[in-house]
């Protein structure tokens, strides 16, 4: 396509990729959306990006980035029958960061339905811009278009967001802002968005605590099936981890046997004292040195049930992490379905150029007694040697 002409498009099904070639002194890209009104967004829930991943409709959803040989692509996947009737339109936009779009080879955007490309843009020309419109969906005569835009900012996605009514820090007005948006407190991860960069998000560098707390609901009354939630003093949850560096070291971290790490030397990782109400404001906590990021592979954060319960049926559970700097991650265990005393929480990965959280709430089934490690390992692929009551 050229720049500035459109193409009927369907309605179901789309995938965006922005696509574009790295290498040395490459910045990475960032692919977003924005849905608007009369050209400019609600508030803030109608940007979607790396770090608010689903729209609330459901119509837009940031996926995943991938590096295929040197190909790296960006994926939004957008379903425009489920786009709200006020929405008119559905930006496409991309940033870079850590320079500007003139070192950005081969910088496009394609629309696939299925595996068919449907559209394809080559933006071309770039020099100083760091944000980029490629294209957009818009509405005509009851179906929709997608034109190809290619409009350039060298104020960044700030100077793009706040052309869309996003307000950014300190901005500038030529005529009355619009509402500002609620400011984003923390990340929750879900099901639909399970990960986030803490990377992007400025918290990959200082401490950070990872704290699991809980509560048990019971029946409570006569005659109906009236609960309450209480607080069980005697259950004993042990939160644990694995860990990988990219040396090929691997090891664990957990409160059966004593292997409670250390916070500023190897391993990095440090398990407080063990817990066994589940407080808010206690929990079980274990602290990562994210300032050795650069020497982990993956960390893996687990809990199991030491003793109190035969399974985490009935457990409502809560898991934070909080990062010296940047927003706090927080999530919630879905209910258990099956015996389990065991349950994957968070998978913490250096994908090389950031470290991204997993939401996991993943129950398994162990047979290796209390710890659980071995059966965590096997579902994850570690790699390692376990014996009874000790490993090697």
């Amino acid at each position: 396509m050229s720049k500035g002409s459109n193409i009927p498009v369907p309605t179901t099904g789309l995938r965006v990729q922005v696509g574009w070639r790295t290498g040395p002194d490459v910045p990475d890209v960032d692919a977003s959306a924005l849905l608007l009104v009369a050209g400019k967004v609600r508030g803030d829930g109608d940007f979607v990006f790396y770090n608010q991943p689903l729209h609330s409709s459901g119509a837009v959803r940031h996926e995943d980035k991938r590096d295929s040989g040197g190909q790296v692509t960006d994926t939004l996947s957008v379903d425009l029958t489920r786009v709200e009737p006020a929405i008119e339109s559905v930006v496409l936009a991309a940033s870079a960061d850590g320079g500007a779009f003139g070192q950005v080879p081969g910088l496009h955007v394609r629309v696939l339905d299925g595996r068919t490309e449907i559209a394809r843009f080559e933006s071309t020309g770039a020099t100083v811009e760091t944000a980029f419109v490629l294209g957009e969906f818009y509405r005509r005569q009851g179906g929709w278009k997608f034109r190809a835009i290619g409009q350039g900012y060298g104020s960044g996605l700030e100077g793009l967001a706040t052309d869309y009514g996003i307000t950014v820090d300190e901005p500038q007005h030529t005529s009355p802002p619009a509402p500002a948006p609620p400011v984003l407190t923390k990340v929750t991860l879900t099901k639909e968005a399970p990960s986030v960069s803490l990377t992007k998000q400025g918290g990959a560098s200082g401490v950070m605590r990872v704290n699991l707390n809980w509560q048990m609901r019971q029946p409570s009354g006569r005659g109906r099936a009236r609960r309450k939630a209480v607080t069980m003093p005697d259950i004993d949850l042990d939160l644990c981890a694995l860990y990988e560096f990219v040396d090929g070291t691997k090891g664990g971290i957990q409160a059966l046997g004593n292997h409670f790490g250390a916070l500023h030397e190897y391993p990095y990782i440090h398990l407080d004292g063990d817990d066994r109400t589940g407080a808010v404001d206690t929990g079980e906590n274990l602290t990562i040195n994210l300032d050795h990021q650069h020497k982990f592979r993956r960390i893996l954060v687990f809990v199991s049930i030491y003793e109190g319960a035969r399974s985490f049926a009935g457990l409502h559970a809560t898991v934070t992490l909080q990062p010296q700097h940047g927003m706090p991650i927080d999530f919630s265990l879905d209910e258990c379905t099956v015996d389990s005393r065991l349950c994957a929480l968070a998978l913490i990965t250096n994908t090389g150029s950031e470290l991204v959280v997993q939401r996991e709430a993943r129950y398994l089934v162990s047979d290796g007694g209390p710890g659980g490690g071995q059966a965590v390992d096997l579902a994850y692929g570690w790699g390692m040697k376990w014996r009874p009551g000790a490993r090697k």
